[in-house]
C-alpha cells in the first residue's frame, strides 16, 4: 500500500491565503453556539484580509522564537501550530513556550496531522530551548482536551474568561493545559 506524502514545516509567506482560509473556516465550527450568527468574518473579502495579515506576520515575526508551523497533504495545508514564548504573567518567557494556536481541518481528523503537527510542535519549543510548553483550549473542547491528555498535557489549575465583543456578552471560558518538553 503507497504512504501519503504528508509532512510538517515552517510555513512560508505563501502560504498565508491558505492559512487564513483554514483558521476562517475552522472557526465557523470551533466558534459555533459560541459566537453569535455571523460574528465569524467569511468570503473572499475576509480571507483576503486575514491572508494579508498572515503574510505580514509570516514575513515580519516579533520575536525571532514566535514560529508557524504547517501539517501538509501534498502541497495542501491540512493544519496549522503557532509556537513562541509563553505570555502569561506566571510563566517565565525564558523557558516556558506556548502553543499559541492548533488548528486542524475538521475534514482531516483522525488522519495523523494534529499528531503531527504537535510533535513538530514541540521539537520546535525544545529547538528553541524551552523547558515547558502551555496552551489555553476552549473549557468546552473535549475532543481538543482529550487529544492533548493523550499527548501527555495536563491542567495546571489556571482558567480565564475571555470577552470576545468587549460587551461583556461573549464570554469564552478556558484552561491552560502545560507539558513537560524534554
Amino acid at each position: 500500500m503507497p504512504s501519503a506524502d504528508v509532512s510538517v514545516r515552517v510555513a512560508w509567506a505563501d502560504d498565508a491565503p491558505a492559512i487564513a482560509a483554514l483558521q476562517l473556516r475552522t472557526w465557523q465550527t470551533t466558534y459555533a453556539g459560541v459566537l453569535p450568527a455571523g460574528a465569524v468574518p467569511s468570503g473572499p473579502e475576509a480571507v483576503a484580509a486575514a491572508a494579508a495579515a498572515w503574510r505580514g506576520s509570516l514575513s515580519r515575526p516579533g520575536d525571532a522564537r514566535n514560529r508557524v508551523l504547517v501539517a501538509l497533504e501534498r502541497n495542501r495545508v491540512t493544519g496549522f501550530a503557532i509556537t513562541g514564548p509563553a505570555s502569561d504573567p506566571d510563566c517565565d518567557p525564558i523557558t516556558d513556550g506556548e502553543l499559541q494556536d492548533l488548528t486542524l481541518d475538521p475534514g482531516e481528523r483522525g488522519q495523523g496531522h494534529g499528531s503531527r503537527l504537535l510533535q513538530a510542535a514541540a521539537e520546535t519549543m525544545q529547538a528553541d530551548r524551552f523547558t515547558r510548553a502551555v496552551t489555553w483550549v476552549l473549557a468546552a473542547d473535549d475532543g481538543l482536551r482529550e487529544f492533548l491528555a493523550g499527548a501527555g498535557w495536563a491542567a495546571d489549575g489556571a482558567h480565564r474568561e475571555l470577552d470576545l465583543d468587549g460587551s461583556g456578552t461573549t464570554l469564552v471560558k478556558q484552561v491552560r493545559l502545560h507539558t513537560a518538553l524534554s
